[in-house]
């Protein structure tokens, strides 16, 4: 190969290694614009990712949520997200976009609390959903409108540094709900539209006493 045209392929090289992360930079900023974040609470100030639950009451579960958003900035130097407990996402039953991670899994019957933590870059929320007999995580039927059926929920943490339902975590911040189940297996899942099917669930084992 000849000097110029070794040196031609390296410009081709050297130009594709930009305009790869030209487009990575641009995703980032159409993100944080909020072109392609999810619909978040409404009303007030932006929430600090400083915002934590109370003291809360019985078996403490700690959910992750998170997506690709939230990789590509902490890839950026985004120092305010966080990685998932265990260094990463958990990949086991899906390579999608988006994640949710409990930890542990297995609790005993009564009151239990689940605290969510947003590390990615968009809105999430962890809904409790009971498990049919022989039912697996990330079988539910999926409408139109990229959701699933919540019938029989027993509550969600939905509400952006605040208990119980509301209109979404917001990215950085914690959510968290306080319930009462019963011994059995449940699904937890992220039902905003086109999450479920990204990948956002997991298994929370309730067992008797």
């Amino acid at each position: 190969m000849t000097r110029r045209r070794r040196r031609g392929v390296w410009l081709v090289v050297l130009g594709a290694i930009a305009a790869l992360v030209l487009g990575v930079a641009t995703t980032l900023s159409a993100a944080a614009g909020g072109i392609f974040r999810s619909p978040g609470p409404t009303g007030g100030s932006a929430p600090s990712a400083q915002c934590g639950p109370p003291s809360l009451r019985g078996r403490v579960v700690d959910v992750t949520v998170g997506d690709m958003g939230g990789m590509m900035r902490r890839m950026m130097g985004d120092a305010h997200d966080h990685l998932p407990p265990g260094g990463g996402p958990s990949w086991n039953h899906s390579m999608g976009m988006m994640w949710l991670r409990a930890t542990p899994r297995a609790v005993p019957a009564g009151t239990v609390s689940l605290r969510v933590v947003n590390t990615g870059a968009f809105a999430h929320e962890v809904v409790v959903l009971p498990l049919r007999t022989g039912q697996a995580v990330g079988e539910r039927p999926v409408g139109t409108n990229g959701k699933t059926s919540e019938a029989g929920s027993p509550g969600e943490a939905s509400r952006t540094c605040g208990t119980g339902k509301g209109e979404g975590i917001a990215p950085g911040a914690t959510g968290w709900t306080t319930l009462t189940l019963r011994s059995g297996r449940y699904e937890l899942v992220c039902d905003i539209p086109g999450h479920y099917a990204a990948g956002m669930y997991d298994e929370l084992d309730v067992t008797s006493r």
